[in-house]
């Protein structure tokens, strides 16, 4: 029997296990020991970011982005409906209520061209998702949110390592979230990572960060004693996580390089399948693409789910993915009743294909013959 060829394969880099053990060896491996600061410091002053603050998860950066907008029941919150439940559930955590944005025909992506109809007086944010790292279009999100004075907060969970105009995702915005799940590009398992561009933020997220204490500014000797200042949580990651992720970091160009790789194989295999009215993934120009997912959008719920039996039975696992959030059994009833064609279409015909750095050519092209096989037949 063929071996399995799984939807991920968590990559090791090589020293990842050498800096965790350095980390419990330094005596401090709670949070913002010297791994922290190592990645703190990587993506300041590599990618651009005003400040960032490793957390426990993306979905921690998201909530912490609630608490900072100080957003109270009954504000609203754009978000798209095709999205990991994190993105809509951070802000109703805080009492917002969701407008759900439909996605657009070329990509899963929020259509900006209904912003303005989504937007009323008690508008408090925009929430852009880069789905599968591709950029939304940022200049209008950027216009829109500027005239009606309201936030953005990048989603950029996918999107490590992309562009949008030249600028890197999640630069773009107040604040931006992105994950290190085991699932992503750059990982450590389970982790995440708030950015800060407007300074007004970066000194309410440290105490946010430390559970409503301003205990960071106590050890920088700003203050001679810490207290309760605030509200807040436990959301920042043991350096032993900071130490895997490090590793990864150091990787960076070596991991991307690869990934693009068995992306554009992908891509380049399945040129002829749009003539069949399969789509592949669309990067508008002002985007880049940095190799995280290769997916394919079917005609039909019913050929999706037949085109990943008959992978299944070749010992290769592909997955669709969001259900879309306007239709959920926690928010259909809170939903203004809005058709949200795209996002409903790609909840049924969105395929991810097998995509990780250790997939070899060999291993890809019996993907790649599976899917042919499979519109060959039909």
């Amino acid at each position: 029997m063929l071996p399995a060829i799984p939807f991920n394969k968590p990559y090791l880099s090589g020293p990842e296990t050498r800096y965790i053990e350095e980390a419990v060896r330094s005596g401090k491996i709670s949070g913002d020991g010297l791994f922290t600061k190592r990645c703190h410091q990587f993506f300041e002053q590599q990618l651009g970011f005003q400040k960032v603050l490793l957390t426990t998860s993306c979905t921690d950066a998201l909530e912490m982005a609630a608490i900072l907008l100080d957003l109270q029941p009954g504000d609203e919150v754009i978000v798209p409906s095709y999205t990991f439940v994190s993105t809509p559930n951070a802000f109703v955590l805080r009492g917002a209520k969701i407008m759900f944005a439909d996605s657009t025909a070329q990509n899963p992506n929020l259509d900006t061209a209904l912003l303005e109809s989504l937007i009323t007086s008690r508008t408090r944010a925009i929430v852009p998702v880069h789905y599968a790292g591709i950029a939304c279009d940022m200049d209008t999100i950027q216009e829109v949110a500027s005239r009606h004075g309201i936030a953005i907060v990048e989603d950029a969970a996918q999107a490590i390592d992309s562009y949008y105009k030249g600028k890197p995702l999640g630069t773009l915005s107040d604040l931006a979230a992105f994950s290190f799940h085991e699932t992503k590009n750059i990982i450590s398992g389970e982790g995440g990572m708030l950015a800060i561009n407007n300074t007004k933020y970066a000194q309410r997220a440290e105490i946010i960060r430390e559970k409503g204490t301003n205990r960071s500014s106590f050890f920088r000797g700003e203050v001679d004693k810490y207290g309760w200042v605030d509200i807040g949580s436990s959301f920042l990651p043991s350096d032993i996580i900071a130490a895997f992720l490090w590793a990864q970091l150091e990787h960076l160009d070596d991991i991307q390089t690869q990934r693009k790789a068995i992306w554009t194989r992908y891509f380049k295999a399945f040129s002829a399948l749009p003539a069949q009215g399969v789509a592949l993934p669309v990067i508008p120009a002002y985007a880049t693409n940095n190799g995280h997912m290769f997916y394919l959008v079917t005609r039909s719920l019913a050929e999706r789910s037949a085109l990943i039996d008959h992978l299944k039975q070749q010992q290769i696992l592909p997955v669709f993915h969001y259900l879309s959030l306007h239709k959920s059994p926690f928010y259909a009833a809170q939903h203004d009743g809005r058709e949200l064609h795209w996002a409903d279409h790609y909840t049924d015909c969105l395929v991810r294909l097998p995509l990780y750095y250790e997939l070899t050519p060999e291993l890809q092209q019996r993907v790649i013959d599976g899917v042919l096989e499979f519109y060959v037949k039909r």
